[in-house]
C-alpha cells in the first residue's frame, strides 16, 4: 500500500504504519477483535456487561502550525485549534465504536518552555475546556480528567499535545466493525465546509498528513526563520519546499493558506450520537479516516472489496497540495482524507435517511461508495477508488 520513495516516507513518516501493525497485530485483540479500537474486559468495575476502552492519540505535527502562526503574529489563540485536534483524534476514533458518553480525556502538553510561554499553554489548556463544555451543550458525555505539562526542551523545539481517553461502556453498545461485510453502502460525511456547531469554515484538513502539508504548501523561508520546526536528519528539498506563505490566500478558496492547513480536526460526535439513538440497527460498522486517509477501512471486514466510486468533492486545500507538490493520486488519497473523513457503513436503505441527518447539522453527506464481496484469492480485503479517471487499488500491507 506504500512506497518506500514517496514524499510521505522521504520525510520519516509512514501512513500506512505497516511496521507498527507487523507488532501489534499480533498482540491481543481484545473482546471485539474487529472493532476500529481496542476494546478490553471490564477490569474496572468486573462487570461481564461492560468492557473498557483506553485510547490514545494525539494532534500531531499539526501543533507546530500554531507555533508559527504565533511567532509570526504574537497572537496565541491558535493553541486553541490545537487543542482540539489532539481531542477529536480521540473521541471520533471513539465514536466508531459507539462510545458516545461517559468519555474521561486527559491530555499531555510537552513543551519547550522558551517556545511556548505561559500565554500559549493557557491557550492550550483553556481551550480543550471550552471544547470539551461545547460538546457536552450537544449532548456528548464528555468530561476533563486533567493533564500534564512537561517541559522537555532536549526532546522538542516546539511543543506536542497528546491526549488519552478512557470509557466504560454497555458490550451489548459496540460498534462491531467485524460486522462490515458485502452488500452494504458507504457515507461518507464532509470533512470540509461549516458545521451548525463549528464557528468557522474548516478547510477539511484534520490531523493527518501535516508534516507533508506543511512542508509542501509553505516557503523556504520557514525553514531559514525557524529550523526549530524541522527534523535535520531529513534531506532538505523536502523541506518547506512550498510557493506560500501562511499569509497568501489558498487557490480557488476564501482562506488562507494559514487558516487552511491551521483547521482544527472536525469532530462528527453531534451527529454520531444522533445516529446510534436513531439508526443502530441499520449501521454495520464506523470509520475515521485518519491514518491511512481513504484507505484506512481496508482493515475491517472480512473478505470485503471496498469500492469507492462516488467521492465527495475534493476541498481546495488537497487540490493545493498536490499541485504544489507533483504527490501522486494514489499517495494523496491514502494520506489525506480528501473530503470525507467519517465513514457509516450501513444498510442501502438506510443511508437517505443518515445524509439528512448530517445535513441538518449542515455537513454534506452522500453515498460515496459499497462493499462487495473480495476479488483476491486469498480472501484478504482490498480497496478500489475510482476518481477523475484514475482507478486505484490498495491492498493490505504484511
Amino acid at each position: 500500500m506504500s512506497n518506500s520513495n514517496d514524499r510521505y516516507a522521504q520525510r520519516g513518516v509512514s501512513s500506512s504504519k505497516s511496521e507498527v501493525h507487523a507488532v501489534v497485530d499480533k498482540l491481543d485483540r481484545g473482546v471485539f477483535p474487529g472493532a476500529f479500537c481496542k476494546i478490553g474486559a471490564d477490569i474496572l468495575t468486573g462487570n461481564p456487561d461492560k468492557c473498557n476502552i483506553i485510547h490514545s492519540d494525539g494532534s500531531g505535527t499539526k501543533s507546530t502550525l500554531a507555533y508559527l502562526h504565533y511567532k509570526e503574529t504574537g497572537d496565541p489563540t491558535g493553541f486553541r485549534k490545537t487543542a482540539q485536534d489532539s481531542l477529536v483524534m480521540n473521541i471520533d476514533d471513539l465514536l466508531c465504536v459507539g462510545a458516545i458518553d461517559g468519555i474521561l480525556i486527559s491530555s499531555t502538553v510537552n513543551r519547550n518552555a522558551r517556545a511556548i510561554p505561559g500565554e500559549a499553554l493557557a491557550q492550550l489548556i483553556s481551550g480543550t475546556e471550552d471544547f470539551l463544555a461545547t460538546m457536552r451543550e450537544y449532548g456528548v458525555g464528555v468530561h476533563s480528567g486533567g493533564g500534564e505539562t512537561a517541559d522537555v526542551g532536549d526532546l522538542t523545539g516546539t511543543v506536542t499535545v497528546d491526549s488519552c481517553a478512557v470509557v466504560v461502556m454497555d458490550r451489548k453498545d459496540v460498534v462491531d466493525n467485524a460486522k462490515v461485510k458485502p452488500g452494504l453502502a458507504i457515507v461518507g460525511l464532509a470533512s470540509a465546509g461549516q458545521a451548525t456547531y463549528e464557528t468557522f469554515e474548516n478547510s477539511g484538513i484534520g490531523s493527518n498528513g501535516l508534516t507533508s502539508a506543511r512542508h509542501d504548501l509553505l516557503s523556504p523561508y520557514y525553514l531559514e526563520k525557524y529550523p526549530e520546526t524541522v527534523d535535520p536528519t531529513t534531506d532538505k528539498q523536502y523541506l518547506y519546499c512550498g510557493p506560500y506563505k501562511m499569509t497568501d490566500m489558498l487557490p480557488d478558496s476564501t482562506m488562507t493558506v494559514g487558516d487552511a492547513i491551521m483547521s482544527p480536526t472536525r469532530t462528527y460526535a453531534p451527529i454520531i450520537k444522533q445516529l446510534l439513538a436513531e439508526d443502530r440497527d441499520s449501521i454495520y460498522g464506523m470509520v475515521h479516516c485518519s491514518g491511512g486517509g481513504q484507505t484506512k477501512c481496508i482493515r475491517f471486514g472480512t473478505g470485503v472489496h471496498h469500492i469507492k466510486d462516488n467521492l465527495l468533492p475534493i476541498p481546495p486545500i488537497f487540490k493545493a497540495i498536490q499541485k504544489a507538490s507533483g504527490t501522486s493520486s494514489e499517495e494523496m488519497f491514502r494520506v489525506y482524507n480528501m473530503g470525507h473523513r467519517m465513514e457509516i457503513f450501513c444498510e442501502p436503505a438506510a443511508a437517505a435517511g443518515i445524509i439528512a441527518k448530517s445535513e441538518a447539522f449542515g455537513i454534506p453527506a452522500q453515498i460515496i461508495g459499497r462493499t462487495e464481496a473480495t476479488q483476491k484469492t486469498d480472501g484478504q480485503n482490498h480497496v478500489t477508488i475510482l476518481h477523475d479517471g484514475e482507478t486505484l487499488e490498495y491492498e493490505l500491507d504484511h
